[in-house]
This record gives C-alpha cells, structure tokens and sequence, in this order.
C-alpha cells in the first residue's frame, strides 16, 4: 500500500516553524506518510526572518496530494484576497482532498472559498479581522483546532503540532500519535483551547461614570460583593448602575465580577503556590470548587493543568 502523500504549500512570509511541523510529525510516523514542499509556482520563497526557502516541487503535486496543508504566514502578509499564482495552486487541489492550515493559514483557505459555511479558527488576536473579511465562515477563536472534515484549521504556531497529531490519531489511532509526541518530546494531546493563552490584563476604569466602582471592586474581590454593594458604592439606583455599569463595560456587573475573579485568580496560579482553596477565598469564590467550575467554563482547563503550564520558574 503507497504511503499517504502530504503536500505542504510553502508562501512568502512563511514561518520556518510552521513550515516543518507536518514533515516533523507525519516523517515520524514510521514511513506511513510520503511528505513533499512545493511553492506556488517553484520558484522560491521569501519566509519570516529573511529566510529564502526554495523547493525541488512546483504546484503541479498539489493535484496529487491526500492532504495538503498551508502552514502560517506572517500577518502582515495575510490578505483577503489570493494572489493570482496562489490561486491558481489552489485550483489544482482535487475536490476532497483534506485540506489542514496552521494558524494564519486560514486566512488563505478562507479567501479560497474552502471555508464557507464551514467552522474554523486561526490565531485569537487576527479573530476580528478575519470575522470581518469572511463572514461566512463560522469563526472559533477559542480553541487549538477545528476538525471540520476533510477541511481542519488550527490556532497559533503549536497547534500545527496538535492538528497534524491529531490527524495521526484519527488515521492510525492513538498508540501511533501517542509514539510519534514522545519521539518529538510533545504532549500528544493539550487540554483547553486558545483562550489559556490570551492576554487579558485587567480593564483600566475610565474617568467617568462606574470607573470608579469598578476600581474599588478590583480592590474588595476577596469578599462577597454584590450588585446592591456596586449600586451603593455609586451612589447609583440598582436599575441605572446596571445599565450604565453594561453600557461601559460591555457586560452585566455579576459576569464582570466573575471575569476579574478568574483573572486574578489565574494570576495567583502562575506567580504563587498557594492552594487552590486558599486562591479562592482570596478572589472572592466561596469554594475551590467553585474556582475550578469558573476556570474551567472560561479557558477550559483546571487550576492545577493551568499552573504546570504557566506558573513562573522559581
């Protein structure tokens, strides 16, 4: 049986990264996957950091590719609309063929068509952008991947690992991913989605209307507040602190409260070693478990799987 074939689309403004992330996990995949580089029209291209990265393939072996994948560009290269040889590359891939991007990717999927009516996501700080240039597709911003078929998309730069090794998984099970993460020195699988890795740094109250409030509230997180608290504090109706507290923040003042929680919370996490019971009371949830259902609804993993990962060497 001939080996599956992967045709990896290299682009100007490539990551060098991105780029080897397919050959490094399907080549370790014990000779079950054949994986070839081609350029839109072999010549050449220009990757990040003045790299020039030339291919012994032109786009002619799109058309006999099983998968093909688009890894990332840098985003000042992104555009809504495909150059005429990118395109034309594009064109040669046959109807079926699965078709995976690696982060800005997407973007080229998506101004192919390839994404419409479809769900997918690329890196969280490009969401907007990409919402407004391709309305049509149902953008996720929040995950690693969306495996949408024979059409799967991935976040920042090492979601290229878990998309390409959750392909393997899903081609030849999970004793092979599982082979081919260690051989590489990866987690075979990552717990969450994007969201663990947005900055979110704390809202800076504004000089007028609940700024202040909302100050004092960031002050008093460790106690129970509640929106009779927020409302007396502002001198405020219930009625009219909610409204004007929504207008300026863009929520209502219990989800608000919520998010400052998690946020200081994840904070304690990567720069403390106190006990998540003991975080807990300092942010203002009545319980660890409490901490654990808020952390887990907003970024999708649990206290002690955020530390290992973002707690500071000490």
């Amino acid at each position: 049986m001939s080996a599956h074939r992967v045709v990896i689309l290299a682009l100007d403004g490539v990551f060098p990264f991105e780029l080897g992330i397919p050959s490094r996990i399907f080549g370790a995949a014990d000779g079950r996957y054949e994986v070839l580089t081609c350029t839109p029209d072999g010549r050449p291209v220009h990757g990040e950091s003045g790299i020039t990265i030339a291919s012994e393939h032109g786009p002619e072996i799109l058309a006999t590719a099983d998968t093909v994948v688009v890894p990332s560009i840098v985003p000042s290269r992104v555009t809504e609309r495909l150059t005429e040889p990118v395109a034309a590359a594009l064109a040669r891939v046959r109807p079926g063929t699965r078709t995976v991007s690696i982060c800005t990717g997407a973007f080229v999927l998506a101004a192919a068509g390839l994404l419409d009516g479809r769900a997918a996501t690329t890196h969280w700080e490009l969401a907007d952008l990409f919402r407004r240039w391709f309305p049509r597709v149902a953008l996720d911003p929040d995950v690693l991947f969306v495996d949408d078929g024979d059409v799967l998309t991935s976040a920042g730069a090492a979601s290229g690992l878990d998309v390409c090794l959750h392909i393997l998984r899903n081609d030849h099970g999970s004793e092979l991913a599982n082979h081919v993460a260690r051989r590489c020195v990866v987690p075979p699988f990552r717990d969450g989605g994007q969201a663990q890795y947005i900055e979110e740094p704390v809202p800076r109250p504004t000089a007028t209307g609940t700024a202040a409030t909302q100050s004092w509230a960031l002050e008093n997180l460790h106690r129970p507040l509640t929106l009779a608290d927020l409302a007396g504090h502002a001198r405020m109706s219930l009625r009219t602190f909610a409204r004007r507290f929504r207008e300026e923040t863009g929520v209502s003042p219990g989800r608000w409260l919520t998010q400052q929680r998690v946020l200081r919370a994840r904070r304690l996490l990567e720069t403390s070693d106190l006990p998540v019971d003991r975080i807990a009371g300092q942010v203002g949830f009545a319980t660890g478990a409490s901490l654990r259902q808020h952390l887990h609804a907003a970024i999708g993993v649990s206290p002690g799987a955020y530390r290992s990962t973002f707690q500071q060497a000490r």
